[in-house]
């Protein structure tokens, strides 16, 4: 597996417009995240707020907080966290000018709160409280608020009032666990907590005491402007998403980091140049007049991947619908199983290559809360799991945390993610020119591609040397577009098969169906 992950290409383009910034994050050529943040953002998770309480709910255990947002922030009992009389009673020092010169290292931790009690024994309404954003405002919903504060450096998370160190679990040399937990042990002072993140791995002593040092800066900092703000107010801003999500992926299966901006180039530059100054040669400026994302091909990527429907190799796809409750993923395997297998041995294929896509998808369109995803029926306990360890395999590289649930009897899959931010929606579809509007089509970007995949199944199916292919004038224009490189003589050299295509005007603009020469259909 540690082979596998070795072999991984990275590249991160981020297309900078006038009222967002477009990140896009692949994986050896392939669309594996999308990031849409606002040039106008507020609100981002990480961000330390001094808040207010406005109102206490002790049917739900809860208060509801003044942050600043158009709606009062959501804040549980059980995100207090154990340590939050402690935050109170820095918080009181904090706000007041008669002791600001006490050490927070000195500052005598309080007994943990009873963690079956209720949000009236600790708060009450007009309260200050140091909060943290956990969620972003999705849909008509405030923030969500947790007390338990961290302060996210690339190799270490500093927590105040937590004190004990740990060490990422995805470190898989328990000497290096062992010997990072020790260093940071060492030079972590009273009163502070570390987690130690995977990428810390064989780094030095040096790095990360320099870069504990600058997140307990950041912390005194908060501590000395305490006494001349009043709620709401932030604290600490998280960095803005692009430079979080460098600091957060950036690894040595980087090899190319694009931008479109000059001056969040020179930002990301800089940024890496301070936190990995052997990869500040990566980051590349584009100054090309063709769309940046249409340039790359990544447009085209977007389309194919966020409709309803999602193509997979071989002819299978998915089916992705969205509740109020939950998300439900169809697996079809395009009635295109492979006559010299048995069904159960064809299913399990198909089932494999769609926990890929699924997995992909998954963090593509952030999707979370409840997914439930119907497999193709296979009834080998066998096959069942190894359809759930290739989904926990493809979902390692996802940073919110999920849980999944095996098969059950009836092949469906129950799995819940993590949501911190509202689910990525693009609109894929687009008006007919055909119809002038009054219907709609799946994305035209998407069907020469769709073509292709059904060509090469057809070659491969019927064992064809010649083929013919009828579609619509529009589309046959732009596969026989040019002299030599054509679309066509290019589907003839990689399938070894002869092609025509012939235009068709009474076909729709998605239609096209594939005849031998004596005008005979081939049905796939």
């Amino acid at each position: 597996m540690s082979q596998q992950k070795e072999e991984i290409q990275s590249e991160l383009y981020i297309d900078v417009r006038s009222s967002e910034i477009n990140i896009a994050l692949l994986h050896n050529k392939k669309l594996v995240e999308l990031n849409k943040e606002k040039s106008n953002i507020e609100f981002s998770v990480g961000d330390i707020y001094l808040g207010k309480v406005k109102k206490l709910m002790p049917g739900l255990n809860a208060a509801f907080v003044d942050v600043g947002y158009k709606k009062d922030a959501f804040l549980h009992y059980l995100d207090l966290g154990a340590g939050f009389q402690t935050l109170n009673k820095f918080l009181h020092i904090g706000l007041s000018k008669k002791q600001k010169n006490i050490r927070f290292s000195k500052i005598t931790p309080e007994p943990d709160i009873d963690k079956n009690g209720k949000i009236t024994d600790v708060l009450s309404v007009g309260q200050y409280v140091l909060v943290q954003i956990a969620k972003e405002p999705i849909s008509s919903k405030g923030p969500r608020l947790s007390c338990e504060l961290s302060i996210a450096g690339r190799n270490i998370v500093l927590m105040p009032f937590v004190s004990k160190v740990s060490v990422s679990q995805k470190i898989k040399s328990v000497e290096e666990r062992k010997r990072l937990k020790n260093l940071i042990e060492s030079i972590t002072p009273d009163n502070f907590g570390v987690i130690v993140r995977t990428v810390a791995e064989t780094k030095m002593v040096a790095d990360l005491d320099k870069e504990l040092n600058l997140l307990i800066e950041k912390w005194e900092v908060l501590y000395s402007n305490l006494s001349s703000v009043k709620p709401p107010k932030l604290m600490i801003g998280e960095i803005n998403r692009t430079t979080a999500i460098l600091r957060d992926i950036l690894n040595s299966s980087f090899n190319q980091i694009y931008v479109n901006d000059k001056t969040t180039y020179e930002g990301i530059k800089d940024f890496i140049t301070d936190i990995a100054p052997e990869k500040s040669k990566i980051v590349k400026f584009y100054s090309g007049k063709e769309p940046f994302f249409d340039f790359f091909g990544i447009e085209k990527q977007i389309k194919s991947a966020f409709g309803k429907t999602v193509p997979m190799r071989n002819g299978a796809y998915l089916i992705i619908e969205h509740t109020e409750a939950a998300h439900i993923i169809d697996v079809n395997s395009g009635n295109r199983s492979n006559s010299e297998q048995d069904q159960e041995e064809n299913a399990t294929e198909v089932n494999l290559i769609a926990a890929e896509e699924i997995a992909r998808q998954l963090r593509l369109r952030d999707m979370g809360g409840i997914i439930v995803v119907d497999f193709i029926d296979i009834h080998d306990e066998k096959n069942k799991r190894k359809v759930y360890e290739k989904l926990k395999e493809c979902m390692e590289g996802d940073r919110a945390k999920f849980h999944i649930i095996p098969l059950s009897k009836f092949c469906l899959m129950e799995i819940t993610r993590q949501r911190v931010r509202p689910e990525m929606d693009i609109k894929t579809s687009e008006k007919c020119p055909c119809c002038n509007g009054t219907g709609k089509i799946g994305a035209s970007i998407s069907l020469a591609d769709e073509i292709e995949n059904s060509l090469k199944f057809i070659v491969k199916k019927y064992k064809a040397q010649s083929i013919t292919i009828k579609t619509h004038p529009f589309v046959h224009a732009y596969l026989t577009k040019g002299f030599i490189n054509t679309i066509r003589r290019t589907w003839q050299k990689s399938n070894n098969c002869k092609i025509k295509i012939t235009p068709m005007m009474a076909y729709t603009y998605m239609e096209y169906h594939f005849f031998y020469a004596d005008d005979e259909e081939l049905f796939y």
